[in-house]
């Protein structure tokens, strides 16, 4: 918790004492750590850092397109293969079990996912790498609980977000709070509209939701100029075009609670009033919990959202195209869209039938993942046809669900003798 806003932390610890699932999501430190006192394969290629069921998830591209892929990095680094194999295959057991699934179906799914993952990575081995590079899956839309993400994804569109964080400003308002002249998005000087002046801006929903006026609103717009330099020249046209409109503090997650996360609303300019919304968030991005055991992990990264920014472009088959990163009082921020048709698994309609096809999806995406970002014929050569690996990965899940499971009871007693770790 070094570093995070102290006031936030009992929020990340409920969130993580809700379920043995939600302290999993909480606590990639721990498994750093354990995973780093195993033996290693010594194969590296870019890691997701957080690969479990519910990092997976629909996004828009620019061409309007909504793809479904891993969709977390706030710890990517490169390091060996098989930690994220670890982290997925112990997820899909933890996820069956919250999910009431008996445990044979629970580790068929696992066995699923690695044979899928272990299959793919032959058939990548053998692929010319531009083919390699362009690999989609097409079979999305039928896989277990796909068309609800989708059908998700497709209501979760800009406007709806519009509705749900931001209200009317009411004629009764008092004027909002001046900004003064900050860098547009174009990185031109010039005068933004006073903040909450619009006919809408954020709502106050506090802890979740804070609006930030005045300086520290001044502060954040002013990091926007050298995010837009991150972008390609042509995206850098696109955010131009846009002009701020609130800022505000959000809470997202749980692995990410207490770190500084902030979401800017933006209208299109010339375009009628609220119909062209784009909401930036600009997520504080510490170093990566594997980058102690990792030393060279990192390496060619001093700024901690170019890591993410990079790691996420080496592993998905496209990313968001406002995708970039910044600087705001010298620590490092990630930039993308908040939420632009975003949609994830919900474990409370998982079924045993939608496990193991998801779980075979998940093999997929993960092979794919790793086999752009590094050596499939290595990986390949080490994985094999037979089942070996599939068992022992296996075997690792149970125990470290196991493990999960004791850590999060541990957890509860703490909580339950320190009240004072509570949100009041």
């Amino acid at each position: 918790m070094r570093g995070r806003v102290a006031r936030l932390v009992p929020i990340k610890y409920q969130r993580m004492e809700a379920s043995a699932f939600g302290f999993f999501r909480g606590a990639v430190p721990i498994m750093a750590a354990d995973l780093a006192c195993h033996p290693k394969t010594g194969l590296t290629t870019q890691l997701c850092g957080d690969a479990h069921v519910e990092n997976l998830g629909a996004f828009a591209t620019l061409d309007n397109r909504i793809v479904f892929d891993l969709n977390d990095f706030d710890e990517t680094i490169r390091g060996p293969f098989e930690w994220d194999v670890k982290r997925l295959a112990t997820s899909i057991l933890l996820a069956g079990r919250e999910a009431g699934i008996r445990r044979a179906d629970r580790d068929e799914a696992v066995a699923t996912f690695t044979s899928r993952y272990r299959r793919l990575m032959g058939r990548f081995a053998n692929m010319p790498v531009l083919e390699l590079g362009r690999y989609q899956i097409h079979r999305l839309g039928h896989v277990g609980p796909m068309p609800a993400i989708f059908a998700q994804a497709e209501r979760s569109t800009p406007q709806r977000l519009l509705e749900k964080l931001t209200e009317p400003v009411g004629a009764g308002t008092a004027a909002g709070e001046a900004v003064g002249k900050a860098g547009t998005a174009s990185g031109v000087a010039g005068p933004l509209k006073k903040m909450g002046s619009g006919p809408r801006r954020f709502r106050s929903a506090p802890p979740l939701l804070e609006r930030i006026v005045g300086a520290q609103a001044r502060k954040i717009l002013n990091s926007v100029p050298q995010y837009a330099k991150t972008l390609q020249p042509e995206r850098q046209h696109f955010l131009a075009q846009y002009t701020a409109v609130d800022v505000a503090f959000k809470v997202v997650g749980t692995g990410s609670v207490g770190l500084r996360d902030y979401v800017v609303y933006m209208e299109g300019a010339g375009r009628p009033t609220h119909s062209d919304p784009l909401f930036l968030q600009i997520k504080e991005e510490p170093a990566s919990a594997y980058a102690r055991y990792i030393p060279d992990g990192a390496a060619g990264w001093t700024h901690q959202g170019h890591r993410v920014m990079d790691g996420q472009r080496a592993m998905q088959l496209t990313s968001d195209p406002f995708l970039g990163y910044t600087t705001i009082d010298n620590r490092d921020y990630l930039v993308r869209q908040l939420n632009d048709h975003k949609a994830a698994l919900d474990l409370g309609t998982l079924t045993a039938a939608n496990l193991h096809g998801y779980a075979d999806l998940c093999g997929e995406l993960l092979a794919r993942g790793h086999a752009r970002a590094g050596d499939p014929v290595s990986m390949y050569a080490y994985l094999g046809s037979s089942g070996r690996f599939d068992d022992a990965i296996l075997a690792f899940a149970r125990a470290y669900a196991d493990k999960t499971e004791r850590d999060w009871e541990a957890l509860r007693r703490w909580m339950k003798t320190h009240p004072q770790k509570r949100v009041r």
